[in-house]
């Protein structure tokens, strides 16, 4: 039987809007969703490489099938996943596929590297309601993934909001032209996509049934 996961966004938690909504969706079905916690008590030593392991770690063993649902950087988590591991399908929200450079483009060279000397970045951290010092191995460690290195092909769905001011959605536009097995639906909706939660579960309702 397939084991699904679900993997939050960047300063989020398993008590998100969407975490919590595919959930329920899937206990109404008879299935369950692994909602992990990818903070892991101690977001400020956040990375992308310590997102994987968490991920492959929650993973039943090596002959369940895997289908990862993944919203914002837990989609590129997810994808990278799929990379290094026989995961069947992957779901992504929103995914983050301009990180990091979406970061360098956003901080000053001097925010950078202000960042690079004190290691403490304050990032509003939503599941815990405030500010939070994120350390500046979160970047460094970025710069080992880049997106050309995502080459294996799997069976994905992109669902990406037209007016994501977060995430551009021509990031997921470029990764599905460069990509086989690759379907993206565009929604009119921003990069939270909590107004199309329903559209979204019929989607993956689709998928995993596919």
């Amino acid at each position: 039987m397939t084991a699904y996961i679900y993997l939050h966004g960047f300063a989020s938690s398993p008590k998100s809007n969407k975490a919590q909504y595919l959930r329920d969706r899937f206990t109404e079905v008879n299935l369950n969703l692994n909602v992990l916690d990818l903070n892991q008590g101690n977001f400020s030593r956040l990375t992308l490489s310590r997102q994987i392991q968490r991920t492959i770690a929650a993973f039943p063993d090596s002959q369940t099938p895997i289908t990862l649902i993944g919203s914002s950087f837990g989609g590129l988590t997810a994808a990278w996943v799929a990379q290094q591991q026989q995961v069947e399908k992957i779901i992504l929200l929103a995914p983050a596929f301009g990180f990091p450079q979406s970061w360098y483009a956003k901080l000053k060279p001097e925010q950078i590297e202000q960042w690079r000397e004190s290691d403490a970045l304050p990032i509003y951290h939503y599941g815990e309601g405030k500010q939070v010092l994120l350390h500046y191995q979160f970047l460094q460690d970025a710069d080992n993934y880049p997106l050309s290195g995502l080459k294996r092909s799997v069976a994905t769905l992109i669902i990406h909001g037209i007016h994501d001011d977060v995430v551009p959605i021509q990031v997921s536009r470029d990764y599905t032209s460069q990509h086989s097995q690759v379907k993206l639906i565009e929604l009119n909706s921003d990069h939270g996509l909590n107004d199309v939660k329903e559209r979204i579960w019929q989607e993956i309702k689709g998928m995993i049934n596919a």
